[in-house]
């Protein structure tokens, strides 16, 4: 009886070998299968940040078509493949193809530190503690300004015009740079930015920061799901509202329906038809 089990344990394996061998993919050689491509990538070697950057790019439809044309940029942090760079390739693609949005060369900057680079300066003891290093965002929009955007300009045939989208950290350096720097892009959207960065102190001081740039002439769209970030994003629209200059246009998207994991993407579709939809032709 024992060796009868043995015999049927052998046929059993050596049936399951036979059958998950018939199963497995075979080689894309044998089917004359070709890469799969939706963009360009390039890398950087940064003195700013002492490192090699690598850089993602997607060119709308009529980037090729009109070879003549110049496009905008969009500008976004976290844009590497395994990152957040297919998604929102895609959704340009659509938008452009549905024309509920311009057409904008993407640029996906794929992450090295994350936490580094999109933080700035923290006294919280907690907030020290989720990376090695923190604090780093003043550097990279450096290596932004003065390396990325001038690469960008020399490789591809860019108008003037630029923007940047980002997600929690990412957000948070969005909405950072409109006060800090508001000069570097032309149109800001960020969706649930941690903005309790640093015991929230880039909201307590956005009047004082407002109030250095009187007269500037910008473009801000931000949205909260409905977990945690919803009531000091909520505060920092109040502050936008009683001492934002005349020439910012803003707008503050609730999304209670959405969670932090779930906002970049429906909120991207919204963002996108409002502040980068096609120019209206008289």
């Amino acid at each position: 009886m024992q060796k009868n089990s043995r015999l049927f344990a052998l046929c059993f394996v050596l049936a399951f070998v036979t059958v998950a061998h018939s199963q497995a993919p075979r080689s894309s050689s044998n089917f004359n299968a070709a890469p799969l491509v939706i963009g360009e990538t390039f890398t950087i070697s940064s003195k700013v940040l002492g490192e090699t950057r690598r850089i993602n790019v997607y060119t709308p439809p009529g980037y090729t078509k009109f070879s003549k044309a110049s496009f905008p940029v969009l500008y976004m942090p976290d844009g590497g493949i395994a990152e957040d760079f297919l998604h929102v390739a895609g959704l340009v693609q659509v938008s452009v193809g549905n024309e509920t949005m311009r057409p904008f060369l993407l640029v996906g900057i794929e992450n090295t530190e994350r936490r580094r680079d999109m933080t700035g300066p923290t006294e919280n003891e907690k907030d020290k503690k989720i990376a090695p290093r923190v604090g780093g965002s003043a550097t990279f929009r450096k290596f932004i300004r003065n390396e990325l955007m001038p690469q960008i300009k020399m490789r591809y045939r860019t108008t003037d015009e630029t923007a940047i989208v980002g997600e929690s950290l990412a957000g948070l350096f969005v909405v950072e740079t409109f006060l800090l720097e508001p000069d570097l892009f032309d149109t800001y959207i960020a969706f649930d930015p941690s903005l309790w960065w640093n015991n929230q102190k880039l909201v307590s001081g956005t009047a004082e920061r407002l109030g250095s740039h009187p007269k500037m002439e910008k473009t801000l769209y931000f949205a909260s799901s409905g977990e945690d970030t919803a009531e000091i994003t909520r505060r920092f629209a109040e502050f936008l509202g009683k001492n934002a200059a005349s020439g910012v246009r803003w707008h503050y998207e609730k999304m209670p329906e959405e969670k932090h994991s779930t906002i970049y993407h429906p909120a991207a579709l919204k963002a996108f038809r409002a502040v980068l939809k096609p120019t209206v032709k008289n």
